[in-house]
């Protein structure tokens, strides 16, 4: 059981209680006048006020589950037995309070237009009552009391009644953010899993692409080579060098992988820390220099603007590395007013028209950008070579 049931039923109690004993303050002194003063109907008010009470028990025990009509047969039912009790005896006027109990019940079970019939009927009553039972001036002096004791309980149902449904609401809505929240996570978690599917399956085409077509290169070298070392020793030898040629540039490949690998890690680190691993791991990994130009310090930017402008340096890397053909490459980060931008560019073959369609990653960057406002571009470089440029809004 929650706090916030537990609440509600302790609330739901004191309401209960509130009601039960102000009817007692009433229903019982009215008993104990009647016989005191051995009033002719005295076992006729002790029989009506019983009845009022069962009525309260019973209905009592069923708030919360009553159909309107019940509710309506309740009111009646109780309104006809004080109407009773006062006309036994009109000394016993005071039993109009138990209109205000009634009026509460009411405002408490019904919607508001029901509610609100149900109080205009029982100040007209109490109107009536008094000024047909009361000498006229007793009645004038009485009716802004017993008006005044409607405001004052209808007053305090109402408020009582609105918080009531705040806290309904304000339940409402907890409990569908924390079934959005729970939805999110689980979206969060699926989204998760198909980036690192989608990862491991880039990394598996590429090291089929790049790492495997060289061993197998080398494997087919290495037939070769056995079937010629004692045929044609010098072809066997030209045929080493060219299985070794092969065997580095798979070791550079795997280290470039591993560098991929390790570069979750590295996209949560501030951007100029992280570009200088990158670049680090790049030259130790294809043994291509890269000057690294960076600002003295870089503007604060989101986690996605970071995690773009790391995603582009990384993919312009590695298309350098794959196709670029270049011997240095050149990465500049630099803030122009309320735009950061990124240049890579190297000085290789070049862009075909390959090139300038680009693949799956700048495609996938060039996007990103976008959603951020920014803008990303492919074009040849002033002097030869292929550049990359990304701009973005701060």
């Amino acid at each position: 059981m929650t706090p916030a049931t537990i609440l509600e039923k302790m609330k739901n109690w004191a309401f209960k209680m509130a009601a039960s004993f102000a009817v007692l303050a009433v229903v019982i002194p009215g008993v104990i006048i009647a016989f005191e003063n051995e009033y002719e109907n005295r076992s006729a008010v002790l029989v009506l006020t019983v009845a009022f009470l069962a009525n309260s028990i019973i209905y009592s025990n069923l708030r919360g589950v009553q159909p309107l009509r019940l509710i309506t047969v309740y009111l009646v039912i109780q309104t006809v037995l004080v109407i009773a009790l006062i006309g036994l005896n009109p000394s016993l006027n005071f039993y109009i309070i138990l209109f205000y109990v009634l009026s509460i019940e009411a405002i408490m079970a019904l919607e508001r237009r029901y509610s609100m019939m149900w109080l205009v009927i029982y100040i007209v009553l109490t109107i009536g009552l008094l000024v047909s039972l009361l000498p006229l001036a007793e009645a004038i002096v009485s009716l802004p009391i017993f008006l005044g004791g409607f405001f004052f309980f209808v007053t305090f149902a109402n408020a009582t009644l609105r918080a009531n449904e705040a806290r309904k609401e304000s339940q409402r809505l907890l409990t569908e953010l924390t079934k959005t929240n729970r939805q999110l996570q689980e979206y969060a978690m699926k989204a998760e899993q198909l980036a690192v599917s989608e990862e491991r399956n880039r990394l598996s085409r590429e090291m089929h692409d790049t790492i495997g077509h060289r061993l197998t290169v080398a494997s087919v070298q290495l037939e070769g080579m056995h079937r010629l070392i004692s045929k044609d020793p010098q072809r066997a030898e030209s045929m080493a060098e060219t299985v070794r040629n092969q065997v580095r540039e798979a070791l550079h490949e795997l280290r470039r992988t591993v560098a991929t690998l390790r570069e979750p890690l590295e996209a949560d680190l501030p951007l100029d820390v992280s570009i200088k691993r990158l670049t680090l791991n790049f030259e130790e990994a294809t043994g291509l220099q890269v000057n690294l130009i960076l600002p003295d310090q870089i503007p604060p930017l989101t986690n996605n603007q970071r995690l773009a402008m790391y995603r582009t340096a990384q993919e312009a890397l590695t298309n350098t590395h794959k196709h670029a053909g270049a011997t240095q490459v050149w990465l500049q980060v630099e803030r122009i007013e309320e735009i950061i931008s990124m240049r890579v560019s190297d000085n290789g073959i070049g862009l075909s028209e390959a090139n300038l369609e680009s693949g799956f990653g700048l495609r996938g960057i060039r996007e990103r950008a976008a959603q951020l406002g920014g803008e990303l571009k492919l074009e040849t470089r002033t002097g030869g070579g292929a550049q990359v440029s990304l701009w973005l809004p701060i």
